[in-house]
């Protein structure tokens, strides 16, 4: 039987869902492509591609390569990284194919080496960042993408994107663990013992860290607006400076 050459390239490369707006992550009509074709089609593609069918593997990073990206995508802060990752991801798919256990499922599988790379990633940016003690304005703009349907008016679509900024800011803030469980339960909709398997973690762990993750997020939301009010409040009641000879009529 023909195995996959361990030096070789995956047949294809993932490219992000509407690669043509940069900066869209989080849901979208995407969330549906990871999860077509039935399980039975699924597992011959794999088996196709176990024997050496390069067209079968193919089919499979286009069944998986948007939910892949967007997993990504809503856990490092760039369009770039997150292509890097699932790029990764379905390289290390490619090479170690042949151990594919049938007993569980491939998206899984997949999702699980992607979170893994995108955990690796944000450790060492988070490294990077507390030794050199700074940290770019790129890092505070990551935003989450809203759809927007209704087209709403400019100033409500400012509104939202404020608010996906704030909620973005507030998820960076929380340490890896706890980003990954809360994107993928709540960004994803994934169940909590699809995210045990996919972050190596039991049922109970993954709650507790939703839990924690959850309480965390509130608090550092509260800490944020107390802090954006307290500095709206200063600026309003910065005081006028008065000039020798002006009078108060």
């Amino acid at each position: 039987m023909k195995r996959p050459d361990p030096e070789d390239r995956p047949p294809t490369a993932p490219t992000p869902p509407g690669s043509s707006s940069p900066g869209a992550a989080s849901t979208g009509p995407a969330s549906t492509a990871a999860g077509s074709g039935s399980l039975e089609e699924e597992h011959d593609l794999i088996r196709r591609a176990q024997d050496g069918e390069s067209e079968a593997f193919e089919a499979l990073v286009r069944r998986h390569e948007q939910r892949a990206w967007r997993i990504a995508r809503n856990l490092v802060p760039g369009d770039e990284d997150a292509r890097d990752l699932a790029q990764e991801a379905f390289l290390r798919v490619f090479r170690n194919l042949d151990r594919f256990d049938f007993q569980h499922p491939f998206a899984t599988w997949l999702n699980r080496i992607v979170t893994n790379l995108a955990i690796d990633h944000l450790r060492k940016r988070r490294l990077t960042y507390s030794t050199s003690g700074t940290g770019g304005d790129d890092d505070t703009e990551r935003e989450l993408e809203i759809e927007d349907e209704a087209q709403e008016d400019p100033s409500r679509r400012m509104e939202l994107g404020e608010t996906a900024v704030a909620v973005r800011a507030c998820i960076d803030s929380l340490a890896p663990h706890f980003q990954t469980v809360l994107t993928l339960r709540e960004l994803e909709g994934l169940p909590c013992t699809e995210i045990a398997q996919i972050v190596g973690a039991t049922h109970v762990t993954v709650r507790w860290r939703l839990h924690r993750g959850r309480k965390l997020f509130q608090e550092e939301w509260e800490r944020r607006e107390r802090l954006a009010q307290k500095t709206a409040n200063t600026e309003f009641t910065l005081p006028v400076e008065q000039h020798e000879g002006d009078s108060l009529s």
